[in-house]
């Protein structure tokens, strides 16, 4: 086994550790919380490591990685698609992603249920909340999100499984608490409202730097990358 390897498989050791302690403080188990390895720009050598593991999902931010990793993993992998998506683009992934996590706008929306539509399928779906109002981030303002939940839900083809977000980078992850703690409200609010077509079953959030905080704060899905593969050469 190379080092690499080994370096991976502690890392995910280390990770799972630490989902169980957080998982405890807010009184739920490790089995709860799902954990999506965030392969972005990570060659497929380093995603077999966690595939062999036993993680059998990959994040993945961009379309382009998807369609060139998605032939060399078997059948059983799930993809998600966990970064901005363009309407134009929907098209390329609609058979081959278990989960985008990335819709904010309607007309993304109204795009999926469309190619969903003509592929014969129900795409599962998450709501993505721009929680603290950052200019860089894509997202629907928590205030809106439940209208604009209840205008997609009327769509056939798609299902609204819950919400994400990607808080702000901080120093000192407690500083994202009381964002979390929000987002885990509004998906408890909406959750009562019992909309047609709307599951509050998945609470997205939550990274490297501070899904402990987020799964303390109710998250069930966690996305690392870094936490798991080391840091990202960004100039391959």
């Amino acid at each position: 086994m190379s080092d690499t390897e080994k370096d991976i498989l502690f890392n995910l050791e280390e990770v799972n550790k630490k989902i169980e302690i957080a998982a405890k403080k807010s009184g739920r188990r490790r089995e709860d919380i799902f954990l999506l390895p965030v392969t972005k720009t990570m060659p497929t050598e380093k995603m077999q490591v966690v595939y062999d593991y036993g993680i059998k999902a990959f994040g993945e931010n961009k379309v382009q990685e998807i369609l060139d990793k998605y032939d060399k993993f078997p059948n059983d992998t799930k993809w998600h698609l966990i970064g901005h998506l363009q309407t134009n683009k929907v098209k390329y992934i609609i058979d081959k992603v278990t989960l985008i996590h990335s819709v904010d706008s309607e007309k993304l929306a109204e795009e999926i249920d469309k190619k969903a539509s003509a592929a014969g399928i129900v795409m599962d779906i998450l709501v993505e909340i721009n929680v603290a109002l950052e200019d860089t981030k894509f997202g629907i303002k928590l205030e809106e999100t439940e209208e604009f939940i209840k205008r997609i839900s009327k769509l056939k083809n798609i299902r609204i499984k819950g919400l994400m977000t990607v808080a702000p980078y901080v120093e000192n992850p407690e500083d994202n608490r009381h964002y979390f703690r929000e987002l885990r409200k509004l998906s408890v609010d909406i959750g009562k409202k019992n909309i047609d077509n709307v599951y509050m079953d998945i609470l997205s959030m939550g990274m490297t730097n501070d899904y402990e905080i987020a799964i303390e704060e109710g998250s069930n899905m966690v996305r690392v990358g870094t936490g798991i593969f080391g840091k990202r050469n960004y100039n391959i």
